[in-house]
């Protein structure tokens, strides 16, 4: 699949074929993470449930970063 990157007021912008919005339920206003790798661009939709799921893991195991590992044992 192709896509061609177009001016967007002061940015560049790739519009998402319509087949893909519908493979992944995407809407107006939705969120996307990108990250580079190498010479590539990987486009993931951000699931804000499961941001909040991360964001509470990384604050317990800072938190009781010692427990767990005795826990683990």
């Amino acid at each position: 699949m192709e896509a061609k990157i177009r001016k967007i007021g002061n940015s560049l912008g790739v519009i998402l074929p319509k087949q893909i919005i519908d493979e992944l339920h995407l809407k107006t206003g939705d969120k996307m993470s990108i990250r580079q790798k190498g010479t590539n661009l990987e486009l993931s939709p951000i699931d804000p449930e499961f941001e909040e799921w991360a964001e509470a893991y990384r604050e317990v195991n800072t938190d009781y970063k010692d427990v767990l590992k005795a826990l683990a044992k």
